[in-house]
């Protein structure tokens, strides 16, 4: 295991402390700070795909947790179905790992940028949705619900991971009828599980850059706390618009990818 600045420039190691403080905090608004923090993490010279991938989630855990908690105390989310849902998309992330390591991310970013556009229509068009909570399941439904949401977000975060945060925000606003500051608050908690589901899978492999690890992570925690802080503060409208925002430039920058996997070939 390396620490990774072996070949790290100052200029480098510095965008990698903005790009995880950045990432951090549009993580405890909306999800979707990988869209930033995992191409910083690319630059790092000689750094693999895997490398990557398992520095961001080492980074991306600290960021979670420190968000999890500023929520937890100010919005208090409902632990009965935030919990659940963890264990689970712990689980289906674990999954997506192991399978991230033979499988190409390419094979599945066109379907995750159709997902996307209908994401962004369906927020776009439907400007009460999460503006105040009122649940569509109860009893056992609402469990069931939750836990298939956390296992397939969980699993998707494991293989691919960009947009993970926003995929769970709108899932737990559209499925399960939460407001959007609510939503983020849960989302935060699964998606700290998704994110040591993964490492779970990374730790054995060796995969982990960990000085650099640790550098992002101390960012990610700082903008984290901030972005809580922020979301509380501004409510669900604010939580609404940068969720808007942030899948919107997931889809410019997928749909980039896709285009150069299959077009500019």
């Amino acid at each position: 295991m390396i620490s990774g600045f072996e070949s790290v420039q100052l200029t480098t190691l510095v965008m990698i402390v903005v790009a995880g403080f950045a990432a951090g905090w549009i993580d405890a608004v909306v999800g979707g700070g990988g869209l930033i923090q995992l191409p910083a993490l690319l630059l790092v010279p000689g750094i693999t795909p895997v490398q990557a991938l398992a520095t961001n989630k080492m980074g991306s855990i600290f960021g979670t947790t420190t968000s999890a908690v500023t929520y937890y105390r100010r919005v208090g989310p409902d632990l009965k179905t935030a919990i659940p849902m963890a264990v689970i998309a712990l689980a289906g992330s674990f999954g997506g790992a192991v399978l991230a390591a033979n499988l190409p991310s390419s094979v599945f970013k066109p379907i995750i940028v159709v997902a996307l556009i209908a994401v962004a229509l369906f927020t776009a068009l439907r400007p009460n949705a999460g503006e105040l909570t009122a649940l569509r399941h109860d009893g056992h439904t609402h469990y069931v619900v939750a836990c298939a949401i956390g296992g397939v977000i969980g699993f998707y975060d494991g293989l691919i991971g960009p947009g993970t945060g926003s995929f769970l925000v709108i899932a737990l606003v559209s499925a399960m009828g939460y407001a959007f500051l609510e939503a983020s608050a849960k989302a935060k908690i699964v998606n700290m599980a998704t994110n040591a589901g993964a490492l779970l899978f990374f730790l054995p492999h060796g995969s982990l850059l960990w000085g650099v690890g640790a550098v992002l992570g101390l960012s990610n925690m700082a903008g984290g706390y901030l972005g809580a802080r922020t979301a509380v503060k501004q409510g669900s409208g604010f939580v609404r618009i940068v969720f808007l925002i942030v899948v919107g430039a997931l889809i410019v920058k997928l749909g980039v990818d896709v285009w150069n996997d299959y077009f500019a070939a």
